[in-house]
Formats: structure tokens, sequence, C-alpha cells
């Protein structure tokens, strides 16, 4: 314990504060919890439960699936606003698919997709996962997924933020206007 003081006492501070401020003007007129509650209402409305979706890293860099998981930390907390994460693609509602489809991963993608049951959203995270982003015509990529199954929505952005995400979320499950 007393090496673990003097650690620290020698190291001093060693994370960087978070300026609530700008991470405040940074979210623009509506806050998180405003967008969640109108989100929240959609997905009891439309699922009459929680909403389940099923990721599939299909050869990302992991920036993708680093915004997923802070959109589940305590800040964003996802899981409040009746979004899931799931194991199985039996239990998914959706499909969520982050980095460019290479040829390995082709199969894989479509066995879970194959897998889910009736109707099968699919949703694409970031650039790659549109048309091969960075990667677009390597040697190892089939290229974006809208290539290999139907895409419902495409979340754009390198990767996209969990406002992002959230929002991109919001507007795909209001009801079209007449």
């Amino acid at each position: 314990m007393i090496h673990i003081l003097k650690n620290k006492l020698s190291k001093g501070i060693a994370s960087t504060p978070i300026d609530v401020e700008s991470l405040s003007a940074a979210t623009s007129e509506a806050t998180i919890e405003s967008i969640g509650k109108e989100l929240k209402g959609l997905v009891q409305k439309r699922f009459a439960r929680s909403f389940h979706i099923r990721e599939v890293d299909t050869g990302s860099c992991g920036a993708c699936e680093s915004e997923i998981i802070a959109a589940t930390n305590p800040f964003y907390d996802l899981q409040r606003f009746g979004i899931n994460f799931v194991a199985s693609p039996r239990h998914a509602d959706a499909l969520l698919v982050t980095g460019p489809v290479s040829k390995n991963m082709v199969l894989a993608l479509k066995k879970t997709f194959d897998a889910m049951p009736q109707p099968k959203i699919v949703i694409t995270l970031g650039d790659c996962a549109f048309d091969g982003g960075a990667f677009k015509g390597a040697y190892y990529i089939e290229g974006g997924v809208k290539a290999i199954l139907p895409v419902n929505l495409h979340i754009p952005g390198c990767p996209p933020t969990p406002r992002d995400i959230i929002c991109a979320l919001l507007r795909f499950l209001r009801p079209p206007k007449k």
C-alpha cells in the first residue's frame, strides 16, 4: 500500500480533467436527457420493451467499437433509454455492423443475419461499414455491408460519436411525417 502511495505522489495526477462546460456546449440545444427521453418513448412504442442490438465487427480498426462502448458508459448510458446489446442474433431486433467487410467475415455476417428473427433491421456504423472507408479497394475487403445485406440505417462518421449514434437511432425510430 505504501508503494502505491509513493508512486502516486511521485507521478502526480495522470488523468486529464473534463471541461463539463465545453462538453455541454457540444451537445447543442438538445441535451442527452431530452433526446433519451424521446428515444425511450419510441422504443417502448415500437417494441413494447427494449430494443435489442447484436453488434458484429467485420474488420474494423476498433474506433467504432470504442464509441459504442462510450455510448454505454455512465454519461450516455444507452441502456436507460431501452437499448441493449445482446450476444445472440436470435434475441436481436437489429444487427449493427462496424468495419469494412473482410473476406473472412462474409459468411459469418450472412449467418448472423440469417439467424435473426423477422423483421430484420441492419444498421451500419462508420464510414468503413458504408463503403470500405480507408480500406476501400483493398484485396482483402469485400466492400461495404450494403453489397452483402440490405441496410436500413447508416450512421456516418469515422468514428461517429456516442451522441451521433443516439441521435441517428432516434431519427430512425421516429415515425415518418405525413
